[in-house]
This record gives structure tokens, C-alpha cells and sequence, in this order.
């Protein structure tokens, strides 16, 4: 586990009222940045210290992080962040096409002027943070950008769904496009941009179709970079796409 250091942002002034919201933020922001390891136990004595909490609704929180995925909790056992597996990867890479599909299509059928303006604004934030080479910001804004069309295609059904999906779709980016000694990655980042552009497009024409292909081959691009990562060096990578 990532002990908490001084260098984290504090929240010990803020109102009474606003720390349970704070806590949830800043602990949602270090799980998927990976600042807290996969796996990592959760020191409900220290969160309590650090935000100025008593333990009950530090408890409630865990609880409620638990329920949307970002945690696993286990009787007599501390909390833990989800773990990510081979197993956890395998089930993401079969449930994200068709979720990451499903969404993107019902947005492109019902999506209002106002939703695709704002899906723009979030796409040029993601695209100034790959421009600058901030990897934590690109992570953010990949992840509000896909969270936000499931907003737009406002199925109760398929929203939790995609917002679990997320909590590994974050860790894989965090994880897969951190290596900056990998010559591949800028061209991979570009593409995945212009993917974003190509799916902001076919939502505002209402073309459902061309959505779900661009934004499978979104998720297919993200699983040829996980090839890539976990290939030992030199061993050529064939993915059939």
C-alpha cells in the first residue's frame, strides 16, 4: 500500500458538510491514477486523520465506493481497492465492447446539440493532455469523455455497467500508456484522439452505425497497447483486429 504523505491535498478546513464529498473525490482520483495500487489495503484510521472524519461515515463511504467497484470488502478482512487481474482484464476486455457500443449508439440516437458541445469541450481538454504529455490529466478526461456519453444516452440500465467498466478502462490508460520510453505511444495517443473526434462526429450526424464501429476499434486499440506492455521486449506482437 501507498502510505498517504504530506505532499496530498488537504482537506481539513473545508466545512463539515463537504468532507465526506472531498474524501470520495481525492480517494476515486488516487485509485485511478493508480496512486493506490490495485490490491492496496485502505487505512480507515488514516483517512479519518487526514479529512478530519470520524470512522462511521468513512465506513459508509468504502461501503458505497464498494458498491460502484472502485473497492472489494470482504468479512473480517481490511478494504482493498479492486484488484486488477488476468482475470479482472479478461472480463473487461469482453463486457467493453459491448457496453462502450451500446452507449455510444443510444447516444447517437438521442444526443442534443448542447450534450455534443459538451462532449467537444471535454475532447479538447483530453486533447491539450496529450499535446502536454500529461499523463494523469489524459487519463481524466479519456475517462469523463466515455462517462459523459453514457450520460448523454441516459439508460439507468447500461450506466453502472459502463461507470465499472471505467474504474479499469482508467488504470489500464494509467498503467499501458505510461511508458515514455515507448516510441509507439504518441502515434497510439494520436489516433485514439482523432477516434474521439470520429465518434463526437457520428453522434452529431445521429449515425449509430459508424459509432459502434469507431469506437470498437477504440477498444481494440487500447488492447493491442495492452499486448504491447506485457509482450517481453523484442517478441513481436500480432494482433488480428
Amino acid at each position: 500500500m501507498k502510505a498517504l504523505n504530506a505532499s496530498d491535498e488537504r482537506v481539513r478546513e473545508a466545512p463539515p458538510v463537504d468532507r465526506k464529498t472531498a474524501l470520495e473525490q481525492t480517494l476515486k482520483k488516487r485509485i485511478l491514477s493508480m496512486e493506490i495500487a490495485p490490491g492496496a489495503i485502505l487505512d480507515e484510521v488514516a483517512l479519518s486523520d487526514e479529512f478530519g472524519m470520524s470512522r462511521p461515515p468513512v465506513r459508509e463511504l468504502i461501503r458505497q465506493m464498494a458498491a460502484e467497484g472502485y473497492i472489494e470488502l470482504e468479512a473480517n478482512r481490511a478494504p482493498r481497492v479492486s484488484s486488477m487481474s488476468h482475470e479482472t482484464l479478461r472480463s473487461y476486455f469482453l463486457a467493453a465492447p459491448l457496453i462502450y457500443a451500446a452507449t455510444t449508439k443510444l447516444a447517437a440516437m438521442i444526443a442534443t446539440p448542447s450534450e455534443i458541445q459538451g462532449l467537444r469541450r471535454i475532447q479538447a481538454r483530453f486533447r491539450q493532455a496529450v499535446d502536454e504529455k500529461d499523463v494523469d490529466g489524459r487519463v481524466f478526461y479519456n475517462d469523463l469523455f466515455h462517462r459523459q456519453i453514457g450520460v448523454v444516452a441516459k439508460n439507468p440500465h447500461l450506466f453502472p455497467s459502463l461507470c465499472r467498466l471505467l474504474i479499469d478502462h482508467a488504470r489500464q490508460a494509467k498503467t499501458f500508456y505510461g511508458l515514455s520510453n515507448d516510441a509507439t505511444m504518441q502515434a497510439d495517443l494520436e489516433e485514439a484522439v482523432q477516434q474521439h473526434d470520429d465518434i463526437i462526429d457520428a453522434i452529431e450526424r445521429r449515425d449509430p452505425e459508424t459509432a459502434e464501429q469507431i469506437v470498437r476499434s477504440h477498444i481494440d486499440l487500447a488492447r493491442r497497447r495492452m499486448a504491447m506492455y506485457t509482450a517481453p521486449e523484442g517478441v513481436e506482437v500480432q494482433i488480428e483486429i
